[in-house]
């Protein structure tokens, strides 16, 4: 969990860096207000990002960190939900030759000496078993057990997104309402011929709008992306697990298996285990 978190500060304190180089550019390149006026006609009115967040009101602050924290965990998420490495194939083949050779002992040692997702996992299994008796049953029990609780921590960062991607649009269109409110009561006070003011209002409701579905849809799209993704990856991890069974099944039925380089992998490749034992039967 420290681990997780110190990566998230990294990543969200290069982002907020980042931020700050951009808005000091857009400082830099702001004319000077003692510069000569250009011909009315000829002046055009550029808003920089700094302008737009002060016409977005108190609203852009929530919105903005929001923002921040919406890219940390896209960034982070890109970074940790690989396959390879929950899955970590070379490990599991190393794993599946000692649980061939019935070494339980050195396969559960090697698990520990070697943490990943899936390794944790299947060291967990593996330590059900002791010298008396190996339950495959109890084993791979065991193991779905703790890939429940190995797979959930992460997909609590993947969820945030969903959070992020509700919330968002939501600020947002609280923004507009404020904004609108601030509009007639202008109007109220002042009437319509206060036009400046009356624009700032509006500019306050259409800002915010557009920066909570700017942070909304991309949001809802990594959502959805990383949770396509780690499903795969719990996928995997499941075949992996009935794999490894099937393979300690055979092994104490009919000693070790001539597996050779056809090994379990994250992929899910098929073996020919079944058409060994049903050599050994006949």
């Amino acid at each position: 969990m420290k681990k997780q978190l110190s990566i998230l500060a990294i990543i969200a304190a290069s982002i907020l860096g980042f931020s700050g180089a951009i808005q000091a550019q857009e400082t830099a390149d702001t004319p000077a207000q003692d510069a000569p006026a250009q011909p009315k006609e000829a002046q055009v009115v550029e808003k920089s990002l700094a302008d737009m967040w002060k016409a977005g009101g108190l609203t852009m602050y929530p919105l903005g960190l929001f923002a921040i924290f919406g890219t940390t965990l896209i960034v982070y998420n890109f970074i940790v939900i690989r396959k390879k490495k929950f899955l970590n194939p070379d490990n599991v083949k190393k794993v599946e030759q000692m649980v061939n050779q019935l070494q339980i002992a050195e396969a559960i040692e090697f698990c520990e000496k070697n943490p990943s997702p899936i390794t944790n996992i299947i060291g967990y299994g593996l330590s059900r078993s002791n010298d008396k008796e190996t339950d495959p049953a109890e084993i791979a029990n065991a193991m779905e057990e703790a890939s429940t609780e190995e797979f959930a921590g992460p997909y609590v960062l993947i969820n945030y997104l969903s959070v992020i991607a509700s919330l968002a649009p939501m600020l947002g269109l609280y923004g507009t309402v404020s904004g609108m409110v601030k509009a007639f009561n202008t109007i109220a006070s002042e009437g319509a011929g206060s036009a400046s003011k009356l624009a700032d209002n509006i500019s306050e409701a259409l800002i915010t709008t557009a920066a909570g579905m700017i942070i909304g849809i991309p949001s809802m799209f990594f959502f959805f992306f990383f949770k396509n993704r780690y499903g795969a990856i719990i996928s995997g991890s499941s075949r992996i697990i009935g794999d490894l069974m099937f393979t300690l099944k055979m092994s104490q039925k009919y000693g070790p298996q001539d597996i050779g380089e056809i090994l379990s992998d994250a992929d899910g490749t098929p073996r020919d285990v079944v058409a060994e034992a049903a050599k050994e039967e006949k």
